[in-house]
């Protein structure tokens, strides 16, 4: 029997429910077609010193270190890697899961989803996903053969162009080899979500779920409704009119986790924001962890990233929703945790 790949099975299976979908519901997608992306401003600069301190040394660089992790002969659930370099403890977090090429196969095209929700801070104040961490993503996927992987978000606060520059973000991809690519409102369509318990459709980001490999890097974060950001709360830069996710918060992230389940998660907690999330704005609120966690399990990545804001999985909604719907784990003792230190 020929294995499907995440692309395939995503258009298959978007395929099968739609039809089911309009026949039941007689509606149809109704994709922007008319809208037109925003008008490009001005780049802002982002200083080397900016990156440097967010990795926490001196160079601004996001090159890899010359002698990298082994990967893992027998793969853990999920990873937790520490140390003073962000991007050397990606790669040993992404080691100890079994290497990047159990999740990206040559000629595959990847998508990560960063966040990158603002552009009123630099990186250092934690309200965006560290930019090695990405860079670093960005490098082990070209090196696995991925034949394209661009980085996206929507931020709610100023333009994708200038959140893009000032989370350090868009220098550190356009090193690394990757594309920056602005979320257009022509690649929106409504999409069923089959096992949704509140939502059963939405228009989402079509590159976004249909690509073969969808690696989901959220910032750890506090936040005023959710409580806090991670993975599952990442998601909703991939879908239009996400302010409307507010009612029933956790039940709707759940459920678009259940359309999209990325093939990746990797929780950045380099430095992490304690406090009046999602955008911050003080340095008193960030806390240095020097932390990543990885997992193909997003719901065990989120419920171990809790765990940093002396919370468990069960005190955030969705990941407790994202669980009772059998998405993933947030049960840490039923887990293969793989613990590096550099």
């Amino acid at each position: 029997m020929t294995r499907l790949t995440r692309r395939q099975f995503m258009r298959a299976a978007g395929a099968a429910a739609a039809s089911a979908w309009l026949v039941g519901t007689g509606c149809a997608p109704q994709p922007s077609a008319t809208a037109k992306p925003p008008a490009a401003p001005p780049t802002p600069t982002v200083q080397p010193s900016e990156l440097a301190a967010v990795r926490g040394d001196d160079a601004a660089t996001t090159e890899p270190p010359a002698v990298l992790p082994e990967p893992t002969a027998q793969p853990a659930d999920l990873a937790v890697a520490r140390g003073g370099d962000p991007a050397a403890i990606t790669q040993a977090a992404l080691a100890a899961l079994g290497g990047i090429n159990r999740f990206v196969k040559p000629g595959q095209e990847v998508v990560i989803k960063p966040n990158i929700c603002v552009a009123y801070h630099p990186p250092e104040y934690a309200a965006t996903t560290n930019p090695a961490v990405v860079a670093a993503l960005v490098r082990l996927c070209l090196g696995a053969g991925a034949a394209r992987v661009r980085v996206m978000d929507n931020p709610f606060g100023g333009t994708a162009e200038a959140a893009y520059a000032i989370s350090g973000i868009a220098e550190a991809v356009s090193a690394a080899g990757g594309e920056m690519e602005v979320m257009s409102p022509v690649k929106y369509a409504e999409f069923p979500i089959p096992g949704g318990k509140d939502i059963t459709a939405w228009k989402v980001y079509r590159d976004a779920l249909e690509t073969d490999v969808l690696i989901n890097v959220p910032i750890a974060k506090h936040h005023s409704l959710a409580r806090l950001t991670l993975g599952g709360k990442n998601l909703l830069g991939l879908v239009a009119t996400p302010n409307q996710f507010h009612r029933n918060l956790g039940q709707r992230i759940a459920d678009l986790a259940s359309l999209f389940r990325p093939t990746l998660t990797l929780v950045d907690a380099v430095r992490i924001l304690t406090a009046h999330g999602p955008s911050g704005g003080s340095l008193d609120d960030v806390k240095q962890t020097n932390t990543v966690i990885a997992s193909p399990d997003m719901v065990a990545a989120d419920a171990y990233a809790t765990t940093l804001f002396g919370l468990t999985g069960s005190d955030i909604s969705y990941i407790q929703a994202a669980t009772d719907m059998g998405l993933g784990r947030m049960d840490l003792s039923s887990l293969k945790v793989e613990e590096v230190t550099l």
